[in-house]
């Protein structure tokens, strides 16, 4: 019969109850979230999940596609894309636009710096008939994603983001789409840190305007209409002494460019000024070392798949523990990865703060027919 093992590998400082989460500055905006990427915390947040006019940030689940196509060999960066009439017809309605025509054949490469760098509504355009092969087949695409991220708030109803009955989002959505950006596809996510662009000889300067005033900012995207008003994805990595961190705020709804270059700013200088990131795991360490029955190993090293963050308000750090809970006996074969319980991370106080899948991190291979009948007798006595 299996049993739950439970086994507090680490406590460390005052007894103490945590002391209450910081309080995040007045915010001038509709709705807005801040994430800390390395431990997938929220630090603040109002109206998060109130459907929006989500504008030119719908342009981030665009790119996500193409980038996808490109993974999958579907694309290549070098393939040129004719220019339909839809794509050339976008000029008609706004100015947000890469300036491409039907004459042209642009790259894969160059369209994506459009939709990302000039947030060209003819480019998402040309892109989404390249991944899709039609602009319905691949708004089609843009909500099996949302869906699959469980995404509750969004419903596409075009690549561009211009206003359209039933096209929304919500703050914590798009966080989620850019959080799936940075992780899922790094090699293309330095696009959006670029600060100009030019095609067709024209010239036009990424309109994130934090990338020139924060050294630390390296993207996102930026949008707005007037339903929507002025909004931006704001991204920043710092260097701290236990490694890199990296936030992602969202705001949604301010007055103006400068509104929300500003409203951004203020969220992030706060996020990491007023919390910590602390790692509780490295990737590959063990954390436990267990017995394991009928397999070649009497033993099997268990942990995290990856290393281990949680997010503590500032000076807190030292109100943790950590406990894994595994079921007991472990009977191989055990694969590499097999979860096999839970890490669970709390404050001393018994506070909730984590809890991470605890996986078997090497192998442990089934053994012979004598070996297994010695171990099965065992457990029949045990």
């Amino acid at each position: 019969m299996k049993r739950l093992i439970a086994l507090v590998l680490a406590v460390a400082g005052s007894m103490s109850a945590l002391a209450q989460a910081p309080q995040p500055p007045e915010v001038a905006a509709r709705s807005y979230i801040l994430m800390d990427l390395s431990s997938n915390k929220v630090l603040a947040e109002r109206e998060a999940d109130a459907p929006n006019d989500p504008a030119s940030l719908t342009k981030l689940m665009t790119a996500y596609l193409a980038f996808n196509a490109l993974k999958e060999k579907k694309l290549t960066l070098e393939q040129k894309v004719p220019v339909s009439v839809r794509a050339w017809s976008e000029r008609k309605g706004d100015p947000s636009l890469m300036f491409i025509d039907t004459t042209m054949t642009p790259t894969v490469d160059e369209l994506l710096h459009g939709v990302i760098i000039q947030s060209g509504n003819d480019a998402s355009v040309a892109i989404a008939e390249a991944v899709g092969g039609t602009v319905e087949n691949f708004v089609a695409m843009m909500n099996r994603q949302a869906q699959a991220w469980g995404l509750k708030n969004t419903s596409f109803t075009n690549p561009t983001g211009m206003t359209q009955p039933g096209h929304r989002s919500s703050a914590r959505d798009i966080a989620v789409i850019a959080m799936h950006i940075v992780k899922d596809h790094p090699e293309y996510y330095p696009l959006y840190s670029i600060k100009e662009y030019k095609y067709n000889n024209i010239k036009q300067d990424n309109r994130n305007l934090l990338l020139r005033r924060d050294p630390t900012v390296d993207g996102m995207k930026t949008g707005y209409t007037d339903a929507a008003g002025y909004c931006l994805v704001a991204s920043a990595i710092r260097d701290f002494p236990n490694g890199k961190r990296r936030l992602v705020s969202v705001v949604m709804g301010t007055a103006s460019r400068e509104a929300r270059a500003t409203e951004s700013q203020k969220l992030l200088n706060w996020g990491f000024a007023a919390w910590d990131a602390i790692k509780l795991f490295d990737a590959g360490k063990p954390v436990a070392t267990v017995p394991v029955w009928k397999g070649v190993a009497k033993e099997a090293k268990l942990g995290a798949a990856g290393p281990v963050f949680v997010t503590m308000p500032k000076g807190e750090g030292d109100k943790l523990q950590t406990k894994v809970e595994r079921t007991d006996p472990l009977v191989a074969p055990l694969p590499k990865g097999q979860r096999v319980g839970t890490i669970k991370v709390s404050t001393t106080g018994g506070v909730p703060v984590a809890e991470v899948p605890l996986v078997v991190m090497e192998p442990v291979e089934q053994a012979g027919i004598v070996g297994r009948a010695w171990d099965a007798l065992r457990l029949w006595i045990k």
